[in-house]
């Protein structure tokens, strides 16, 4: 928890400052309270006092209360600012951090657990901050102020004070020792419960089909069970504080006035009244001490969930990216040429090479082709030209430069990425094709959906351009979604095109017009395509044949036909031999 105090900026601490003095402020206010009804006490049992002075004493406790609770307002606004601010930012820099997380980073945390991390762990810390600071500050102050005050009193009733706040703090600790390692739990059963939700809402085209509504029903009720029980046993175990504290209170006031009995059947007549004082105001300052400690345990609770949340945001924060990002910015005179050179790779933790020692080489305008069997190896050569994960040896050269020591601003300025599962996001047809650039001319977004062959179905949406696209595009066909990220990389204008299995959701006809438009409109760009269609990388001017991660054949369509084994099987279970002799 407290990692996280350098978050706090000049302002925070000054603010913290001033509600420090405004609570000192409020606590002297309560504290003199006592001294009053004291006084109170004494003109009542004194002869001849006039009421003017018992009420004058009154007006007095009206105005310390009347104090009291406006310091109380000004301190409650103060620190609520302080931690929702502070929330804000925690929340920005969580979310920064993770955009730049690699694939390696993103799949240490999970989404749903980063989505936790996001909302419930900083709400629960910005809860904290808001009522925990401000008892953290006072309940100490009043605690010594009081015992202060209280001091001289008389010992029998200091010693009742003090196992009182014994008992009360052995009740505190030992209710933490079994609660505390189940607030961790807590947090990533929240996690379990989130990752369920989104698996059913991602996939419920699927369970729908499979009429597998109540397998996945079992499924969450089990893990919202297992949370309900967890939670469900701290709030018990916590609930116990209350009665506690209640009962150590209503024992204390009764072991004063017992007590107090005692000294005044003992005492003198004349001793009797200041006696009697004394156990009004140590009854009154004694129970200041006990809320005081009230206020402590109260932080008890809030604490350690706030500090499993802190740990966990930490933990992110804390991460250290393995993508750096490089000092080299675009001002190459060569554009568009991408080699690999003896690149080879193998995942985080994983014992064998996906791809083993792959060179070849595309320059400005050429459109070089990947094809394979599944589990070949071509979407990982997508993820190091965009580098999601950094080669394990070897070096991927972009304009003569290593891709590692780009500035990735400027490297994914180059790059025009069409992923193989197209994600489309929550806005007009407009925003999606001109996402990433703050203002995409509209003569450059129809340009692209022209290029992209999606104009037709765009000009048939209600509001064509403007029209709204789901979240995922699950208001839109697979094919329409392709055709959308297509425009969207083509509206981009970068020196090389990628694209990751792009036009598997299109039909041959549209495939073959698209890939014509592509040629004749971005001829200056390079493209690497990544397929498993023979048809959409034949007339490619380089095609690279992987197989088990190592490369088997480097040429043209009709050279690989000749001398590469796998590209020809692969071709003749796609089309028959006339189909290729044709082409």
């Amino acid at each position: 928890m407290l990692k996280l105090i350098k978050e706090f900026k000049k302002k925070d601490f000054v603010l913290i400052f001033v509600s420090v003095l405004l609570i000192l402020f409020q606590v002297w206010l309560d504290l003199k309270l006592p001294d009053y009804m004291t006084e109170i006490t004494r003109l009542v049992q004194t002869e001849g006092t006039k009421i003017s002075e018992v009420l004058t004493q009154g007006g007095y406790m009206l105005l310390c209360a009347g104090g009291s609770l406006f310091s109380a307002f000004i301190v409650g606004y103060l620190i609520s600012y302080v931690s929702a601010t502070f929330s804000k930012r925690t929340r920005k820099s969580l979310f920064e951090k993770v955009q730049s997380f690699s694939m390696e980073e993103m799949k240490k945390f999970r989404t749903s657990s980063l989505i936790t991390r996001t909302t419930n762990d900083i709400t629960n810390i910005q809860m904290f901050i808001a009522m925990g600071l401000q008892m953290l500050i006072k309940s100490p102050i009043t605690a010594v102020w009081a015992i202060l005050k209280i001091l001289g009193k008389g010992w029998e009733w200091s010693l009742a004070t003090f196992i009182a706040v014994i008992v009360l703090l052995v009740v505190i600790i030992s209710l933490m020792v079994i609660v505390l390692p189940r607030f961790k739990i807590v947090q990533k059963l929240i996690d379990n419960i989130n990752g369920l939700t989104r698996e059913n809402l991602n996939g419920i085209r699927v369970i729908r089909a499979f009429n597998a509504e109540k397998y996945q029903e079992d499924k969450f009720e089990e893990g919202n069970d297992v949370l309900t029980k967890t939670q469900t046993f701290n709030q018990k175990v916590m609930s116990i504080m209350s009665p506690c504290m209640y009962l150590i209170m209503n024992f204390l006031t009764l072991s004063i006035y017992t007590i107090g009995s005692s000294l005044l059947s003992n005492a003198g007549m004349f001793d009797r009244l200041d006696i009697f004082s004394n156990m009004v105001v140590f009854s009154s300052y004694a129970m200041q001490v006990l809320m005081s400690f009230l206020m402590l345990a109260m932080i008890f609770i809030m604490y350690p969930r706030a500090s499993v949340s802190a740990s966990r945001i930490r933990e992110v924060l804390d991460t250290d990216e393995k993508i750096k990002d490089g000092n080299f910015k675009d001002d190459t005179k060569v554009y568009g040429e991408i080699e690999f050179k003896n690149v080879s790779f193998k995942y985080p933790d994983a014992d064998e090479y996906v791809l083993e020692n792959l060179s070849f080489k595309a320059k400005k305008g050429d459109t070089l082709a990947i094809i394979g069997s599944t589990g070949s190896g071509k979407s990982t050569i997508v993820n190091l030209i965009m580098r999601f994960y950094d080669v394990t040896d070897g070096e991927i050269l972009i304009d003569g430069i290593n891709v590692k020591d780009y500035n990735l601003e400027s490297l994914h300025e180059k790059l025009g990425y069409v992923p193989q599962r197209a994600v489309m996001f929550d806005g007009t047809v407009n925003y999606n094709i001109g996402y990433g650039k703050n203002e995409v001319p509209e003569k450059q977004i129809k340009k692209a959906a022209k290029v992209a062959q999606a104009t037709e179905f765009i000009e048939n949406m209600p509001q064509k351009y403007e029209a709204n696209i789901a979240a995922g595009g699950t208001n839109i066909s697979g094919g329409q979604k392709q055709r959308v990220a297509i425009a969207r990389a083509i509206a981009k204008n970068p020196e090389i095109f990628v694209f990751d299995d792009s036009f598997s959701a299109l039909d041959y006809k549209t495939d073959y017009v698209l890939r014509k438009e592509l040629k004749e409109n971005i001829k200056d760009a390079t493209s690497i395509i990544v397929a498993q269609r023979i048809g959409t990388i034949i007339n490619a001017d380089t095609i690279v044949v992987l197989d088990k991660g190592k490369t088997v054949g480097i040429g043209k369509h009709k050279d690989l036909l000749k001398k590469c084994k796998v590209y020809k099987e692969i071709a003749l279970s796609q089309l028959s031999k006339e189909e290729l002799e044709n082409e």
